[in-house]
C-alpha cells in the first residue's frame, strides 16, 4: 500500500504520547486505524512528548512542521503548564504561535482543550479553560473544549496517579476528538 500523500501531525504531550501503556494501544493509534477503516488517506505522526509545557511545544513546533509536513495539525498542549501554575497569558501566547506557524505552512488545525479540577482555585481554573476558548477565537480555528469530555471523574478511566487517562480512555478520547478532526479531514 502506497504511503498516504497526507499526514496529520499529533502535537501534545503525555494525554497524547501514550504513558503508562503501549503506544499502539493511545488515542493517537486508534485514530490511524480509523482513518484507515473509513478510507481516508492520512497518515498520522505522533509528536507528543511527555510532561511538555505550551513553551516547550512553541520552542519545538518548526521542527516538528518542517519534519511532517503536515495537512492537519491537533494541538494538545497546555495542561503541565497549569499544573506548574505557570501564568496563562504566557500559554495563551505560546498556543496562538503554534497555531498560527502551523497554519502559515498550510495545515489546518484543531486545537484541543483541557479542564482544571477545581483545586486550583476559581480565578485560575476559570481562566484556563477560557484560554482554549479565546485561542481558538483569535486564531479562527476548531476547538474540542475538553478532551477527557464525560469521564474525568470517572476514576475507572484513570491510571493510579489519577492525571493520566488509562488505556479503556483511549476510545473515548477519540470519540471526543472525531467530530471536531473529521471536517479538517475532507
Amino acid at each position: 500500500m502506497p504511503a498516504a500523500e497526507r499526514s496529520i501531525l499529533v502535537f501534545g504531550d503525555s494525554l497524547s504520547a501514550g504513558y503508562g501503556f503501549a503506544l499502539a494501544r493511545g488515542w493517537v493509534a486508534l485514530l490511524e486505524e480509523r482513518l484507515k477503516r473509513e478510507r481516508l488517506d492520512y497518515s498520522v505522526a505522533n509528536a507528543s512528548v511527555s510532561g511538555d509545557t505550551s513553551a516547550g511545544g512553541r520552542a519545538r513546533i518548526d521542527a516538528a512542521l518542517a519534519r511532517h509536513r503536515p495537512a492537519v495539525v491537533i494541538v494538545e498542549l497546555g495542561a503541565n503548564d497549569a499544573l506548574r501554575g505557570l501564568p496563562l497569558a504566557q500559554m495563551k501566547s505560546n498556543l496562538g504561535a503554534i497555531v498560527e506557524r502551523s497554519r502559515k505552512t498550510g495545515a489546518r488545525v484543531l486545537l484541543v482543550g483541557m479542564k482544571l479540577p477545581p483545586n486550583f482555585g476559581p480565578d485560575y481554573t476559570a481562566g484556563f479553560e477560557s484560554a482554549f476558548r479565546d485561542v481558538s477565537r483569535a486564531h479562527q480555528v476548531p476547538l474540542v473544549p475538553f478532551m477527557l469530555e464525560g469521564f474525568a471523574e470517572d476514576l475507572a478511566y484513570f491510571q493510579p496517579d489519577r492525571i493520566h487517562p488509562n488505556e479503556r480512555a483511549q476510545p473515548l478520547i477519540l470519540e471526543t476528538i472525531w467530530p471536531k478532526l473529521a471536517p479538517l479531514l475532507k
